[in-house]
């Protein structure tokens, strides 16, 4: 028997009350889709799904000791109620413990939580909160199709935290019509709630969403790449002046402490179970993932199947290239030897072009300066290929 010591696991709760134009998510509207796949059957669903996996690495030889890190991502998982939510958290842990200190997220939308929503997730184990605030600006959140009231967050945060949870706040920069004053406002607004750890993310207007098909209509204009790095060197620098620092290219926390350790997780290529409908779940260089409705999902648990739609094991030269692409996005860097012998001497090139920090380079660690950010594909690209 393999035991590995930490695994991280994230549950996908798949349902909206309203799909926003930019969203490529996996994330369905409705409350009863029918064949067992409703809000209501959902968590007992998750809880099957999590009896299943636990049995199937056993079978193959494999356990882990605990799990060191829970994200509950859609979706918008408070849709469910918070003792739902609790319970799915309670039954993992009688599966496997919870470490001590866990880190046990939920992403929450700012009108599906209330006081009382957010005082039974503390009290169930959940000790993270990510708030999808978005944008401060009310015409932002229209073209993003976001429903909330902006003046709700600074509220929304204080029950949160006076519920004994940490807060995280959601941004996307970019939209079109935004302004770069409007940036400034939403970042400003965001950091006057206190937070220790803010997410901001370029707007990505993905071919099959509802934002694409109104670019091809001609009704809104694609983002500026130049616009938007002038947007986001703003952002580094009013966090920066906050005392939020950079971790991850699209996140900035407060100390290291209140860096998300689910997410850095994934860029460090660990452990994770997915749970939920089209999850994904990685162990020791083999990925799988589910089927994507809730409805084939149910009808495949309820035959005691997992309802794992493909899988494929990751040979090592496609490791390797993985691995140059997730850890150069953090603050920790690359370590040079991973980079192939034949591409090592653009790691000088760019740090003679300003995209690598030298001092780290030196000491052999590729390390992206806020240039280096900017670039950070075409950087990775030049090191990969």
């Amino acid at each position: 028997m393999t035991v590995a010591k930490d695994l991280s696991v994230y549950i996908h709760v798949p349902f909206c009350a309203v799909r926003c134009g930019y969203c490529d998510f996996n994330t369905y509207t409705a409350t009863e889709l029918g064949g067992g796949g409703s809000q209501r059957e959902y968590p007992a669903n998750a809880m099957r799904e999590m009896d299943l996996t636990v049995a199937a690495d056993a079978a193959e030889g494999y356990s882990y000791d605990q799990v060191s890190t829970v994200f509950f991502g859609g979706g918008t998982p408070t849709l469910l109620p918070a003792t739902e939510l609790v319970a799915m958290l309670t039954h993992l842990r009688s599966l496997i413990p919870l470490a001590p200190g866990a880190e046990v997220t939920t992403e929450a939308n700012p009108d599906s939580v209330t006081p009382e929503s957010f005082e039974q997730l503390a009290a169930g184990g959940i000790t993270r909160v990510s708030i999808g605030m978005q944008s401060a600006i009310p015409s932002v959140l229209a073209t993003l199709d976001r429903t909330h009231d902006p003046e709700r967050i600074p509220k929304v945060v204080q029950w949160a935290r006076e519920a004994g949870l940490d807060v995280s706040l959601d941004l996307i920069y970019g939209t079109p019509g935004e302004t770069l004053t409007d940036v400034e406002t939403s970042v400003c607004a965001a950091l006057a709630c206190g937070v220790d750890h803010l997410s901001a993310y370029s707007l990505i207007i993905e071919g099959n969403t509802a934002m694409a098909r109104r670019l091809r209509r001609g009704e809104i204009t694609p983002p500026d790449p130049d616009d938007m790095a002038d947007k986001y060197e703003l952002i580094d620098e009013l966090t920066g002046a906050d005392g939020l620092s950079w971790y991850e290219v699209s996140n900035f926390a407060r100390t290291p402490e209140h860096r998300s350790r689910h997410n850095l997780a994934y860029w460090q290529g660990k452990d994770w179970w997915g749970i939920g409908p089209g999850a994904h779940r990685h162990r020791d260089g083999r990925r799988s993932w589910n089927v994507k409705h809730p409805s084939r999902y149910a009808a495949q648990l309820a035959q005691q199947t997992l309802p794992v739609a493909e899988s494929e094991l990751v040979d090592a030269e496609a490791r390797q290239m993985e691995r140059i692409m997730l850890e150069l996005r953090i603050i920790d860097g690359l370590d040079v030897a991973v980079v192939p012998q034949s591409q090592r001497p653009m790691l000088e090139v760019h740090r003679d072009r300003g995209h690598l920090e030298p001092e780290a380079l030196a000491q052999g660690r590729a390390v992206l300066t806020r240039s280096g950010r900017l670039l950070a594909d075409a950087v990775i690209r030049d090191l990969v290929l």
